[in-house]
């Protein structure tokens, strides 16, 4: 009962085009905040400015360490010994908004798939949590 939307970025002749549709939609659905997981897009101005201070992201490691798509696989490359998850605001930098929440896991392997395994079992669990407290 929880209506989506796809959208396909290659589609509209810009990211400006693509995310007015975007907060035309939310704008539609009265949509309050903003939680992205998985979105893998940085956002742009349309977007971040119809709802900032109203967007969440969910990140796959203890920012400010290792931003961006290839967060894990980095922090493996270099040798982490603690990982974890960081739920943060989205601003106009990359994975750099106020941090809202972190969890730390241990972690002494080199593979990053058991790392995002491991972090997937607290994100679900965090992310709910986390945005249940927002939204009080």
């Amino acid at each position: 009962g929880v209506p989506t939307f796809a959208f396909a970025p290659k589609e509209y002749a810009s990211k400006a085009d693509y995310e007015r549709e975007i907060v035309r939609l939310l704008d539609k659905s009265e949509v309050e905040l903003v939680c992205l997981a998985g979105y893998m897009r940085i956002v742009g101005e349309v977007l971040l400015g119809a709802y900032e201070g109203r967007i969440v992201n969910i990140h796959p490691s203890l920012l400010p360490a290792f931003r961006g798509a290839r967060a894990v696989e980095q922090a493996v490359e270099y040798g982490v010994k603690v990982f974890g998850i960081t739920i943060h605001w989205v601003d106009n930098t990359l994975d750099g908004g106020k941090i809202i929440a972190q969890q730390a896991f241990n972690y002494e392997g080199s593979d990053p798939e058991q790392v995002h395994r491991i972090g997937q079992q607290i994100e679900h669990k965090m992310y709910v949590e986390t945005i249940k407290k927002i939204l009080k």
